[in-house]
């Protein structure tokens, strides 16, 4: 491993790890101006460290006498990286620590090679002796901020331990088949024939693929036949109860995976409106649907200012993926950890109710309003509902069925599922089918 990749690693991880930027704004560049032959060791580095983060920095602060200074958060998140390398991956002990020491020079910080060498060494030392001392340390046991898992440990009880883990592990790439262009059944036999090896959960039917790979060398991707959707936002389509003819409304659309999904599933729509704050989201947006040869009407603006953009004609569905704590596929996005903060979830829960009402009005009598977040906090979820439904005579919620996940008191809970060579997993997710009486 080069040590200048390390440092690379580091100077992208250290302002996050302060809630500075995000992994989506800054992974992709750094991935692009490295070797292909880097490309994956550096992915694997700051998701990883990112993944076990919390965990690693309750070690890091057992061996560091002091903190570091604001300016040598590089040299911290160097330490991450080290210490990750000695606990999660295959590289020899003598291997990781001295490309991590070395990695100090490319930082152009040489004074820091002695602390670096220190902790590290010490760490292969003392192991056993720290873990001691964190037996009782929920972020060292969980690898999640302490107030995230207080908050799980509270909602979950029973499933904590295995929602740590599930959220901890690396996510399976999961496909919908175009059923507007083929099924399941004959996609899984196209893949058979590559020898690309896949499971297909016994519940749903969805193909996961073993190892990761190259999305857009799988058979019939550029024809549009397959994209990439988790099985638990693969329900989204279905639960909208499309019919030809409707007029529906996807709020908060980007990055377009449920737009392409229901018109797949039902293509003579009368019309599809995308609406997303960010007209720069919405290029992704358009690279899908062109992607897949489908089309929408695709708005920049802000959802909950209806007045703006809406046309005054009703909607006869609306899906709203409302903006969440994300905390439902902190596998997919590991700097959740450090970006969300305790008060935003209130916060989000506020943004989520005014959403509802904004939307509410737009919905024809009989209309379906489903209402999804990637979250798995009932704060966000069953607890909104119940107070949009308080707020409205005329909501009928739905009882829902499904083959994964559980029933609430209002609505359906997925938690993150890990995936396993016998289980396909998914992220965390909820819904709540909503009925204008």
């Amino acid at each position: 491993m080069k040590h200048a990749l390390l440092a690379k690693c580091a100077q992208l991880i250290a302002p996050i790890l302060k809630g500075q930027g995000s992994l989506s704004q800054t992974l992709e560049p750094m991935l692009s101006n490295l070797d292909p032959s880097e490309r994956g060791l550096a992915h694997q580095l700051v998701l990883g460290t990112f993944r076990q983060g919390p965990r690693l920095e309750r070690i890091a602060q057992q061996l560091l006498q002091k903190p570091l200074k604001e300016k040598d958060q590089d040299v911290y998140a160097l330490m991450l990286l080290g210490l990750y390398q000695l606990d999660f991956m295959r590289t020899a002990d003598h291997a990781a620590i001295n490309n991590t020491v070395d990695a100090t020079q490319s930082l152009k910080k040489p004074w820091a090679k002695a602390l670096v060498n220190g902790v590290l060494r010490n760490y292969q030392r003392d192991q056993q002796a720290i873990f001691e001392k964190l037996d009782n340390d929920i972020c060292f046991h969980s690898a999640f901020p302490g107030w995230l898992a207080k908050r799980v440990k509270k909602f979950w009880p029973e499933q904590k331990d295995a929602v740590y883990q599930a959220s901890n592990s690396q996510p399976a790439v999961t496909l919908r088949v175009n059923s507007s262009k083929t099924n399941t059944d004959a996609y899984a036999e196209q893949l058979s024939g590559e020898g690309i090896e896949f499971q297909r959960s016994p519940k749903t039917g969805v193909i996961t693929l073993n190892q990761a790979i190259d999305i857009t060398q799988l058979p019939g991707f550029a024809e549009g036949l397959i994209s990439v959707q988790d099985s638990a936002a693969q329900f989204a389509s279905q639960l909208m109860d499309l019919a030809p003819n409707q007029r529906v409304l996807d709020a908060c659309c980007a990055p377009g995976g449920k737009t392409c999904a229901m018109l797949e599933s039902q293509p003579n729509l009368s019309q599809m409106v995308a609406i997303d704050l960010e007209a720069d989201r919405l290029k992704r947006v358009e690279q899908n649907l062109s992607r897949l040869n489908l089309s929408a009407d695709l708005i920049a603006g802000d959802v909950s200012n209806t007045e703006a953009w809406w046309d005054g004609q009703s909607f006869d569905r609306i899906l709203l993926d409302a903006p969440c704590s994300a905390t439902g596929v902190v596998r997919r996005h590991p700097d959740i950890k450090y970006l969300r903060r305790p008060e935003d979830i209130n916060a989000l829960a506020d943004t989520q109710f005014q959403l509802l009402n904004a939307l509410w009005p737009l919905l024809n009598s009989g209309g379906v309003l489903l209402y999804a977040t990637c979250s798995i906090l009932p704060t966000e979820n069953e607890h909104v509902i119940d107070r949009f439904l308080k707020q409205h005579q005329d909501v009928k919620i739905v009882p829902l069925d499904l083959p994964l996940g559980f029933a609430q008191q209002h609505g359906w809970q997925f938690l993150p599922e890990q995936h396993t060579d016998t289980t396909p997993g998914h992220d965390g997710f909820y819904y709540a089918k909503l009925i204008k009486a």
